[in-house]
């Protein structure tokens, strides 16, 4: 999953959580997203420009590190 900005990312499914590891070190988890919308992310070209366009602004988020 090679990214210029995004190390990995995890999901939960039950929770539907999804939890972005940035290369600067900070973790985001963003509340309440469906797995369909993880599992377009997880296939897009370009990780940065997903989450930019399609979960950024979109679904609430805590700020873990």
């Amino acid at each position: 999953m090679p990214s210029s900005v995004i190390a990995y990312m995890t999901y939960d499914p039950e929770a539907h959580r999804l939890r972005v590891h940035f290369l600067s070190g900070a973790i985001y988890d963003y509340i309440d997203v469906p797995e369909e919308v993880y599992l377009q992310m997880k296939s897009a070209k370009s990780k940065g420009i997903f989450l930019n366009r399609k979960i950024k602004g979109k679904y609430a988020f805590d700020k873990i590190n």
